[in-house]
């Protein structure tokens, strides 16, 4: 088997199980997710750990989601002293940002947790009429789309982990 993995991937696979789940709960909340893209190490390419990384989030149970949604600031409100989520949210201007906050609360008291959307790449324009778009979705319905906002978050967040040169 011939390996494509990077010098970050390589570091990743042969991480020590504590220093791994550490690195797994920075890219998502879930202990479930985590647990099962670490027993999948080692992984010979990026596109195998995205792989995995879809496959553990097909299998999060509605509580897995639940438990993963907890790590994510509202949108409009990077957590301070987190780049991750100010650098995922640089796309927030900051007249959005009471309309979004007033919304996602909107938004949490009738789903019951914060809205999640891969900010990325987004406008907050994009951002704002997704929340208005989605804030009278069924729980059912608003879960998937979770989940799937979930997986393209955790796929940049893997990228980022496993190509960035730690020096």
């Amino acid at each position: 088997m011939t390996s494509s993995a990077t010098p970050g991937l390589s570091r990743f696979n042969s991480a020590d199980e504590p220093e791994a789940a550490r690195l797994l709960h920075e890219v998502c909340g879930s202990r479930t997710w985590g647990a099962a893209v670490a027993a999948g190490r080692p992984y010979d390419s990026l596109d195998a750990l995205l792989g995995a990384s879809d496959a553990a989030m097909a299998a999060l149970t509605a509580g897995d989601l639940a438990e993963a949604m907890a790590g994510h600031p509202p949108i409009g409100r990077p957590r301070p002293g987190d780049p991750t989520s100010a650098r995922e949210q640089s796309g927030v201007q900051a007249s959005l940002r009471e309309e979004l906050l007033e919304l996602n609360l909107a938004y949490q008291d009738r789903h019951g947790h914060v809205f999640l959307i891969c900010a990325t790449g987004r406008t907050g324009d994009e951002m704002l009429a997704a929340l208005k778009e989605r804030i009278g979705n069924d729980a059912d319905s608003e879960r998937e789309i979770v989940r799937t906002e979930l997986g393209k978050i955790n796929r940049i967040r893997l990228s980022r982990l496993v190509e960035e040169d730690p020096s």
